[in-house]
């Protein structure tokens, strides 16, 4: 039993659930601690039918989720999709690694795959293919089929057996000879952020992007405060709170993603279809980017929305526990 465990178990985190998935199906999830995950309801409507506090109800729901993402993009499988170029969530990290990459802003993405783990890529499509429809993957095996089609789009698998370290991930980027590296980081990996800082150097820029913050613990969020250049706040109160009133610019209320540094402007600035007003932006003041009428229209993706000055956070949502 050990032995099959190991040859195919893929352990990831979603709307506060830690879910196990094997044989390309869900066999267990952890009680939720969420009741309420803004993401899961844009993007699945059972989440927003289901009775809150009917934890085996969202635990069905959190199921059907993670299953049609299976049925439809092959997660945790062989036939996972590695090539997309179709905006999936308007204001996703892979979005804009898909764009930054294309309009080279990045050399190369450090990322995590399904099946293969720590994954480099300079191509800006296999970065939306892989990050479209992923979610926090804390442990993953090696799915054979799934390596070698990500070595024959030029991906760097950095681990045979699948491991997720993206320290390692950035540290063999710049052996590759990358100068202008991004790299997603879990939050539930924040300790993480200050070594993949210290790789940086005069001639390596590194922007960190911190993504699936949800439930992470307030050491984690000021260790993303003190490091990342990006980060989504997704579920998490405390990150809008605690990270948005020092970021530069937040973009969206909804869900929103914190741009904390001029290397995350420079970043998010190939995003935009026209760069200027957010190089225009002045480093004294926060900047809010929302479907609210503002000061100058931006199309970020595509998304057209409003970019105005505003105290940060904007819009900060209750999020039921």
């Amino acid at each position: 039993m050990i032995d099959t465990v190991e040859k195919d178990m893929h352990i990831l985190r979603y709307f506060s659930s830690f879910i196990s998935v094997s044989g390309g199906r869900v066999i267990n999830i952890t009680e939720p601690k969420l009741t309420s995950c803004p993401l899961a309801e844009h993007l699945y409507q059972g989440f927003q039918r289901v009775n809150n506090t009917d934890k085996e109800a969202v635990k069905r729901e959190i199921k059907e989720a993670i299953e049609s993402k299976i049925r439809d993009c092959g997660l945790f499988t062989a036939k996972r999709v590695l090539f997309a170029d179709k905006i999936a969530i308007p204001y996703g990290a892979s979005e804009m690694l898909m764009f930054a990459l294309k309009k080279r802003v990045v050399d190369a993405a450090v990322i995590v795959c399904d099946g293969a783990g720590t994954v480099i890529t300079d191509n800006g499509e296999v970065a939306q293919g892989i990050g479209a429809r992923m979610n926090s993957l804390l442990f993953t095996s090696p799915i054979s089929a799934t390596i070698g089609r990500l070595r024959k789009f030029g991906c760097r698998v950095v681990f045979e057996n699948a491991l997720i370290d993206q320290v390692k991930g950035v540290e063999k980027a710049i052996e590759s000879g990358y100068k202008r590296i991004a790299v997603t980081v879990s939050g539930h990996d924040a300790d993480n952020l200050k070594e993949i800082r210290r790789l940086g150097s005069s001639d390596t820029v590194i922007t960190i992007l911190v993504v699936c913050t949800t439930g992470i613990s307030a050491a984690k969020i000021e260790q993303a405060r003190q490091y990342a250049d990006l980060v989504w706040s997704c579920a998490s109160q405390e990150v809008r709170r605690k990270i948005g009133s020092m970021a530069l610019l937040q973009i969206s209320k909804a869900i929103p993603v914190f741009v904390l540094t001029q290397r995350g402007i420079d970043f998010i600035a190939a995003y935009a279809q026209d760069e200027a007003p957010l190089r225009e932006l002045d480093e004294g003041r926060q900047y809010l980017v929302s479907n609210e009428p503002g000061e100058r229209k931006i199309k970020l993706g595509n998304m057209l929305s409003y970019l105005r000055q505003a105290k940060l956070p904007d819009g900060i949502m209750a999020v039921r526990h």
